[in-house]
């Protein structure tokens, strides 16, 4: 009998980010409370950078970052937020998308399915992803509201279900 599996990784969905990012751009062009306040929002790469004149404005734009990102169903555990930082005029924020599971936080959920799952579940690191296997379905269930239930300071996806 073969062996069930399933990965752990934390992964953004890179349209899902991308349409988050432009429902936010929108939004602050049409909002009144930001006309000539100079807020824009930069999307390149794993980057998102957010200016504005002033502080609490480049906060406020950021914060419809956050609001467009969690209606898209991100987690706000994957952005990592600067300062705001003045430079010459203008403040900026740069919020850097993070994924992959380091291997500390790999050995943390590895340590809790080892110490609270079942014992049939065998977990193990790739990379910066975890690979769970066990002979059971159920206890694959079971592992993943348990990791589910763990309030991590990452984000967890649940991919590759064999």
């Amino acid at each position: 009998m073969a062996d069930f599996s399933f990965d752990i990784v934390s992964k953004a969905d890179r349209m899902e980010v991308d349409n988050a990012v432009n429902q936010a751009v929108r939004e602050i062009a049409t909002r009144f409370d930001f006309k000539n306040t100079g807020a824009e929002i930069e999307y390149s790469g794993d980057k998102i950078k957010v200016t504005a004149d002033t502080e609490e404005r480049c906060k406020a734009a950021l914060d419809v970052v956050k609001d467009k990102w969690v209606k898209r169903q991100l987690s706000l555990k994957q952005l990592d937020t600067s300062e705001p930082q003045l430079s010459g005029k203008t403040y900026s924020i740069v919020a850097t998308i993070k994924e992959g599971i380091s291997s500390e936080n790999a050995k943390k959920v590895s340590k809790v399915i080892r110490d609270e799952g079942p014992k049939s579940v065998k977990s193990q690191i790739q990379g910066d992803e975890l690979r769970v296997s066990s002979k059971s379905k159920d206890d694959l269930q079971v592992t993943m509201a348990l990791i589910k239930a763990k309030d991590f300071d990452f984000a967890v996806q649940f991919t590759n279900f064999r």
